[in-house]
């Protein structure tokens, strides 16, 4: 069973359907002993870095997800779930992520000059930098569905699993290890979007249901 963890906010409803829809079983779930048996885990998210970090605190849901990045089964973190990876964002100073990536989140600037929107909104073409499980069968130049108004940077660009350009280039998903983390949203992103939730739930060692 994958668990999709439950913090209080984000986009748990179209994640949670995504797996129903290719068949893969998914509870969306906060308790401890969910996520520590469970062969998979997926970290959504939608809203604020700072929200997301305190509602993870107070539902005691920190040390149950850092000891199952430790087990070293798969790990799918998605848009919000990507960024509390990092040590910090600069939407709120003092706030400590994860850590599991190091490097930060950073505000993309005022693109006024150039026509374009923050957030960013839409789709956009990926540029693959590492060759992942996770992205078996996505073509290079893919299209996928991106909302935020930050974006990762990591410290060590060998972490860079996908590259994307919104005014300039920025990394749009991580791998490390066991975990991958993009900042485009896979349940958002029609076919190519649900291939990534068919290779992640192949990963976790589901297969379809009779």
């Amino acid at each position: 069973m994958i668990a999709i963890v439950d913090y209080g906010m984000g986009n748990l409803r179209s994640v949670s359907k995504a797996f129903q829809s290719q068949e893969f079983p998914a509870v969306v779930t906060r308790n401890p002993d969910d996520i520590s048996n469970a062969s998979g885990l997926v970290l959504p998210g939608v809203g604020a870095f700072g929200d997301c970090a305190k509602n993870l605190n107070e539902y005691g849901l920190i040390d149950p997800i850092l000891r199952f990045i430790d087990s070293g089964k798969p790990f799918l973190g998605i848009c919000l779930g990507l960024q509390v990876l990092f040590e910090e964002s600069e939407e709120a100073p003092g706030v400590k992520g994860l850590g599991i990536i190091k490097g930060s989140v950073v505000k993309f600037p005022d693109f006024k000059t150039e026509g374009l929107k923050v957030p960013h909104m839409g789709w956009n073409q990926i540029a693959i930098k590492k060759d992942v499980p996770i992205l078996n069968g996505v073509p290079e130049n893919s299209w996928f569905y991106f909302v935020h108004s930050y974006y990762p940077s990591p410290e060590d660009d060998g972490v860079s699993a996908v590259k994307t350009t919104y005014g300039f280039e920025f990394t749009a998903a991580v791998q490390k290890d066991n975990v991958f983390a993009s900042q485009f949203h896979p349940e958002k992103s029609s076919n190519l979007g649900l291939k990534m939730i068919q290779n992640f739930s192949a990963l976790c060692g589901e297969k379809l249901r009779a």
